[in-house]
Parts: C-alpha cells; sequence; structure tokens
C-alpha cells in the first residue's frame, strides 16, 4: 500500500450510540477462536518480557519504538490480504460486533469502506511517525507533551486494523500459512498496550475472549517420560548365581 501524507486526515471518533459504533445485527462464527489456529505461534516464551521497560530506556523513547515498529508490522500484516479487502467484499470497516466510523476534520461521520480505513489510518500513522517534531529521532530532542495521547490514538486504530483482519480475513490468513506471524503480532501488541494502558479495555473488549487464549502463557512442556530401568535377563541371574 501507498500512502499519501495529507492532512486532511484526521482521527475518528466512536459513535455515541455503541462504545466502538453502531453494532450490526448477526455475529459469525469466529473461527480464529478454535484450537487449532489459536496454538500455532512463531514463538513461545512469555512475550511480556519483550515489552517491560528496560531500566536504562526512557519511556518516551521505549513507547515510540515500539509503536513505530507495531505500525510497520500490523501495515505489512495487513498488505498479506489487502487484495482480498476491497470496497464489494468490506463495504464497511467491521470487526465482530462492531463498525467504525472515520470522522473528518469538520466532524463529519463517514462510513468507510475497510480499504478506506485503514488507508486513513495507516495515512495518518505514518504521517505522526516521521514526524520529527512528535517522534523526535535526534539526540537531546524533547517529546511534546501531547506525546503519550498520540501514540494512544495511533494504537487505537492499530487495533482496529488487527481486529478486522480476524474478523473479515483470517480465512484468507490461513489459506497463506500466515495464521501464526497474525497470532503472535496480536499477542505482543495487546500485551505492550495493556502493559502502559494505551487502549482502553472497552476499545479491546470486543476481541477479549482472543486475547485472553493468546497472551497466556503457554505453560510449559512437560519433561519426556523416563524410559523404564530394564530388569535384568534370565541370563544374567543365571550367571551371577553359578558365580
Amino acid at each position: 500500500m501507498r500512502f499519501k501524507r495529507n492532512g486532511s486526515y484526521t482521527l475518528n471518533r466512536k459513535s455515541k450510540t455503541k462504545p466502538n459504533g453502531k453494532k450490526p445485527p448477526a455475529e459469525e462464527k469466529k473461527q480464529y477462536l478454535e484450537p487449532e489456529f489459536t496454538k500455532i505461534r512463531v514463538v513461545d516464551f512469555d512475550l511480556k518480557e519483550l515489552v517491560v521497560l528496560p531500566r536504562e530506556i526512557d519511556l518516551n523513547e521505549w513507547l515510540a519504538s515500539n509503536t513505530t515498529t507495531f505500525f510497520n508490522l500490523i501495515n505489512l500484516q495487513y498488505s498479506t490480504i489487502s487484495e482480498f479487502c476491497t470496497g464489494d467484499t468490506c463495504q464497511a470497516m467491521t470487526a465482530c460486533n462492531t463498525i467504525y466510523y472515520w470522522y473528518d476534520e469538520k466532524g463529519k461521520k463517514t462510513k468507510c469502506t475497510a480499504p478506506q480505513y485503514v488507508d486513513f489510518v495507516m495515512s495518518l500513522c505514518q504521517k505522526l511517525v516521521t514526524d520529527e517534531e512528535i517522534f523526535p529521532t535526534k539526540y537531546g530532542k524533547e517529546f511534546p507533551n501531547s506525546f503519550e495521547s498520540l501514540v494512544k490514538k495511533i494504537c487505537r486504530y492499530l487495533f482496529h486494523v488487527l481486529a478486522h483482519l480476524y474478523w473479515a480475513h483470517f480465512k484468507e490468513t490461513v489459506v497463506l500459512d500466515l495464521q501464526g506471524h497474525l497470532n503472535t503480532l496480536y499477542a505482543h501488541f495487546i500485551v505492550f498496550v495493556r502493559e502502559f494502558n494505551l487502549v482502553d479495555p472497552k476499545e479491546t473488549c470486543i476481541m477479549d475472549d482472543l486475547s485472553e487464549i493468546l497472551c497466556t502463557p503457554a505453560p510449559p512442556p512437560l519433561p519426556a517420560p523416563s524410559p523404564p530401568t530394564p530388569s535384568p535377563s534370565h541370563s544374567s541371574q543365571n550367571h551371577v548365581t553359578e558365580r
């Protein structure tokens, strides 16, 4: 996906009628919750270890680095199925029982197709993470006072994209054999935003069933059973008796 650095893209706001927007009537079976898929990961260690703030790192630096990484990874993950996410197949930006709406700079509510919504999200995120005044990369440059709130907005949008990937494009992800990557990326992201309280739980609750499965550290594998101790053979017993 190619992005335009267009200042007309503005942050969306949730519908006042529901926490995350208007609910469509029916809820489909969640294939991504089936054990044959949730058990597939590309790493098998506790992701908590990856997100905890290192002692020697400034908090804002840590948030900036991880937020930029998640933006790139989620954009890449979406690009793998983007040919299946069209205005015909995804006429609204849906996730579970939620429709997300976009609000322009004048506050006008717009029901976008999913690819339009994702393009708005990724364009805005790219504009923010590449802005030296917001995500400074030069030594000694201070982060703005609004930095944390902007990180929270970025993370909220990225969550919308992840949720849509599971809800609308998990079948294509399985066909491409990328469900392990998606599961690991989602779990890593959720553990990160929980660690630093970056996304309101009311926003992420629509995916709590998946989050609890993927974000719970897997139990350590059981040790292999010890081989049975061979009993002395009949011939060896006779040999001992003769001696």
